[in-house]
């Protein structure tokens, strides 16, 4: 299955999470909120999505298990918090924020707990990823 976002389901420009065989056949849509979804990542295991959504209001990582269910606001933030990418164990999300007046890359534990500046310094910082 492969994870995308688009606006599929209606003609109001908001983005919703989906997810599709390779072949483009078994489309399911994961999301379905007022405000749009982005930059969706898979969890090392293959059970969870991480991705930016502004459905509250501001720009915050979620995450949501691969079946619709367990949507949670990891970040909460005021900041624009966007861009994330998991560790390779799974046990850390990487992601990109304005919250200290300029574009840092923080790391949190994957349930949003302890996030921490990694990058502090004037320079914008920006699209974070572990590799692996």
């Amino acid at each position: 299955m492969t994870p995308l976002c688009c606006d599929r389901d209606n003609s109001l420009g908001i983005y919703d999470i989906y997810l599709m065989n390779a072949d483009g056949s078994a489309v399911t849509r994961l999301t379905a909120d007022a405000g749009s979804t982005y930059t969706p990542a898979w969890s090392p295991d293959g059970t969870r999505i991480a991705f930016r959504s502004d459905r509250d209001g501001s720009s915050d990582v979620y995450v949501i298990n691969i079946d619709g269910t367990g949507l949670q606001d990891l970040t909460n933030d005021p900041a624009f918090d966007w861009a994330p990418s998991w560790s390779p164990d799974g046990s850390q999300i990487a992601f990109q924020t304005n919250r200290d007046d300029n574009w840092e890359i923080y790391v949190m534990d994957a349930d949003g707990t302890v996030p921490t500046n990694l990058t502090r310094n004037p320079a914008d910082d920006q699209l974070p990823f572990f590799g692996g």
